[in-house]
């Protein structure tokens, strides 16, 4: 006999179904990451699910994991090409809106993202290093 609850998110009533040994993907941005032998219970009319205790755990991790990871790239990225056109890292702190050296080195651990502009911006002068042939930043 298959074990139901009440739905707590969409209120039916049985309509949360044990699941046991399931694989669910983690996804953040461009990165994806499979969790194994999840177990918990899922709602047949909204599809919420409530994970067990260490399924929950187990999901959480990976999902901190693939920010990290992500967090790791962006850093790695914004280093090289700080390094491909020339810039110095004091040039780099110049161009980082809203805080200092501090701020900059942040970003290059990967403990604090860098904002979305300068991301953005370090990108497009990867593809067209020429404007800062031009400029007095370097």
């Amino acid at each position: 006999m298959t074990k139901t609850q009440h739905c707590l998110h969409c209120d039916t009533a049985n309509g949360m179904v044990q699941f046991d040994s399931r694989t669910l993907d983690v996804e953040y941005k461009n990165l994806k990451r499979a969790v194994h032998r999840l177990s918990g219970w899922e709602c047949q009319s909204c599809q919420e699910i409530v994970f067990d205790g260490d399924s929950a755990n187990r999901h959480a991790e990976a999902g901190d994991q693939l920010i990290e990871d992500a967090q790791q790239a962006v850093a790695a990225k914004m280093k090289r090409v700080r390094k491909k056109i020339g810039f110095t890292q004091a040039v780099a702190v110049r161009l980082r809106s809203g805080g200092g050296h501090n701020a900059f080195s942040r970003s290059k651990r990967a403990d604090a993202p860098p904002p979305q502009a300068l991301i953005v911006l370090m990108s497009l002068l990867d593809r067209h290093p020429d404007p800062v042939e031009e400029s007095t930043l370097r």
